[in-house]
């Protein structure tokens, strides 16, 4: 009687275990709503973000803050904070490094009510570093810069270090913050040698192409 009813059971557990591989196959899941799954290549693109000839457009907006003008006594430069704004165009040469130029205008106002324009562009070179969707580039600018107060005018070198943060909020496009250092030497052919000093603060959008 024991082995009839052992028996029995492994039948029948032996059937339950072959309907249910057979339901399987054709089985439907009721959660599914018969929608398009896509497949998103955002992911994997973080690793590979930049690779050679990957090119960038950006432009930036903030202010110019005079610091510190050796050669002007108590650096009483006499100026105030001003604006600024720059265009950039980048092209990589590897995964990091990247080269290109840019252009930038900006202003402040003097002590007496008048303005000083200033008019910078040159060429920048730096190394980028990449951490997911940050991205945190170090970079250099080397060029001149016509300025222009009144009827004067100069025409000298300019160097322009920054470094700056950005997030990317999509492939095309990231945004971000930047700080660069303006160093500004003139050296006038009558008068006395200044070298002037400015912090620039700017949010930048780059667009990636």
């Amino acid at each position: 009687m024991v082995r009839a009813v052992s028996s029995f059971f492994l039948i029948f557990f032996l059937l339950w275990g072959t309907s249910l591989f057979a339901q399987d196959e054709d089985y439907e899941d009721p959660w599914d709503d018969g929608g398009i799954n896509i497949d998103s290549d955002w992911t994997d693109f973080y690793f590979t973000s930049y690779t050679r000839g990957d090119r960038i457009f950006s432009i930036s907006l903030g202010v110019l803050v005079p610091t510190y003008f050796g050669g002007v006594d108590n650096n009483d430069h006499g100026l105030s904070v001003g604006g600024t704004g720059t265009l950039g165009y980048f092209w990589f040469l590897n995964s990091n490094v990247f080269l290109g130029g840019e252009l930038s205008g900006s202003f402040g106002g003097t002590r007496g009510g008048n303005m000083l324009y200033m008019v910078p562009f040159g060429v920048r070179g730096g190394y980028q570093f990449v951490v997911q969707r940050f991205e945190f580039p170090l970079s250099v600018m080397i060029g001149a810069a016509p300025q222009r107060y009144l009827d004067n005018g100069y025409f000298g070198l300019v160097v322009k270090p920054s470094a700056s943060a950005f997030w990317r909020f999509s492939p095309e496009w990231s945004f971000g913050l930047n700080s660069h250092w303006w160093y500004l030497p003139q050296r006038p052919e009558n008068g006395r040698n200044v070298n002037g000093n400015f912090l620039e603060l700017t949010l930048s959008a780059r667009y990636h192409f």
